[in-house]
């Protein structure tokens, strides 16, 4: 038989997982022109791109751009879209063993990590990622419900997640209209009561996750005003020491932002933004269980043994009212079935993406990338260096043999086994009747588009 990855046979790749780190994959793969590669796409959901459709902030539009590199990533002829197919249900890991040479995994960080507080069960104590994936229009999330008839909101974390919720939590219905933001959301949130939002960092502004074009959009709301204390917006001698020998752009894009809005004269707007830094929540305070108040001690940095900066509780305590929560302090990926993971860190075992036992020998075949890979860091672009370098180790071991040993890799066997499992397998160019009904109700009320939620009326457009 010729060699794997030879015109006559092609290398077969299985990715599961299909927002950036997967089309990555793709790309990094089609850049290899000596090499004949032909990979299958796996998702549980009829639509791809991940957290480019269901997790960046409706009003990021741009942000979104990046899927029409995906698109042209789906159109490589090597290329096939299995939607609504799930790994672990549909397909399992001895089936892609039996068609595929390799595998590989990237199917992100779904899960958010705990407070670890007292009260974090009451009701309308939530995740980021639930309210981010219900107003972006997730299938999984679109019936949750969220009580904004609240007028306090706390979000705890300062990434660019917990950017996103405040913010949109602070815009006008005007302003979000024209997003394609889920019609339901827009539809609670129109009737939305809030007008206060906290954000609470335990670290100072030196320290913050969030990015500068995240922070510098706090200050430009219609109807909300943006509230910093000039004691937390001033660094402790450390932070500014490491901040003057490092220079890093954004960390001092960050704190300029930071320190402007500590002396900004307040407007008096209907909503107030109050974002809070070396604050740490330690109990979340119900009666007849719904959260009512956020029970936070203040903190101090100090230096540690090997020179970081780490934040310890004082004796000072603060409390907040509250009657909705939401956490954004890490999130974590899911484990797979019959795939090493690694619990303390949240992702697939693996060395470099190269997924790895617990003697930490590599098992031939599988890799991963993205979230997965190395936890939940970077912006939407980091996953194509990570998928890079995945990749390079795919070609590499593909080299010396490393690789499935495929009873039959006809692309006709795969899919009519897929088919036999999940009648309702979505294709690409399914997908493309679900985007195309989108956009052309999205031109009609002059929206990017408007996002169908439910998977059955997917279907139906599809077979429609």
């Amino acid at each position: 038989m010729a060699v794997v990855g030879s015109e006559s046979n092609p290398l077969r790749v299985a990715i599961i997982g299909s927002g950036p780190a997967g089309f990555y994959t793709v790309s990094n793969f089609m850049k290899m022109k000596d090499l004949h590669v032909e990979m299958d796409m796996y998702d549980r959901l009829p639509t791809p791109y991940g957290l480019v459709r269901a997790g960046v902030a409706p009003d990021h539009q741009k942000d979104k751009s990046v899927i029409r590199a995906y698109e042209k990533s789906a159109a490589y002829a090597g290329f096939r879209f299995f939607g609504n197919v799930e790994y672990g249900s549909d397909i399992h890991l001895d089936d892609l063993k039996k068609h595929y040479h390799q595998v590989i995994f990237t199917t992100g960080s779904p899960f958010d990590r705990n407070l670890g507080i007292a009260g974090e069960d009451l009701n309308g104590s939530h995740s980021a990622t639930e309210f981010v994936a219900w107003y972006n229009g997730h299938p999984d999330f679109a019936d949750r419900k969220f009580d904004l008839s609240q007028e306090n909101v706390v979000v705890v974390g300062m990434g660019n997640v917990a950017m996103d919720v405040a913010r949109i939590l602070c815009k006008t219905h005007e302003e979000l209209a024209v997003t394609d933001m889920a019609d339901h959301a827009l539809k609670v949130l129109k009737q939305s009561k809030v007008k206060n939002v906290y954000i609470l960092g335990r670290r100072g502004p030196a320290q913050a996750a969030f990015t500068p074009p995240e922070i510098k959009e706090m200050g430009e709301f219609a109807e909300a005003d943006v509230n910093i204390l000039a004691a937390e917006a001033k660094l402790d001698g450390a932070s500014q020491t490491m901040l003057d020998e490092s220079q890093d752009r954004n960390t001092l894009k960050n704190v300029t932002f930071v320190q402007d809005y500590a002396v900004r004269v307040n407007q008096h707007k209907p909503r107030q933004l109050h974002i809070r830094f070396l604050v740490s929540p330690v109990e979340l305070i119900g009666e007849a269980g719904d959260v009512q108040a956020v029970k936070m001690i203040k903190n101090e940095l100090y230096t540690d043994d090997r020179g970081s900066l780490k934040a310890r509780a004082t004796a000072t305590e603060e409390t907040i009212p509250a009657g909705l929560v939401f956490r954004s302090v890490g999130y974590r990926g899911k484990p797979l079935p019959d795939v090493p993971f690694n619990e303390s860190w949240g992702t697939i075992s693996n060395d470099q993406g190269r997924v790895v036992d617990a003697n930490g020998s590599a098992v031939s075949g599988m890799y991963t990338a993205g979230w997965i890979k190395r936890g939940p860091s970077g912006v939407i672009g980091t996953n194509k260096t990570c998928a890079q370098e995945t990749v390079g180790l795919m070609a590499e071991d593909l080299a010396q043999d490393g690789h499935f040993q495929p009873v039959d890799t006809d692309p006709a066997a795969i899919e009519a086994l897929v088919r036999s499992r999940q009648p309702d397998l979505v294709s690409y160019s399914d997908w493309k009747k679900v985007d195309a009904a989108e956009l052309a109700a999205g031109e009609a009320s002059n929206r990017p588009r408007v996002k169908v939620s439910n998977v059955d009326e997917m279907l139906e457009l599809i077979r429609g």
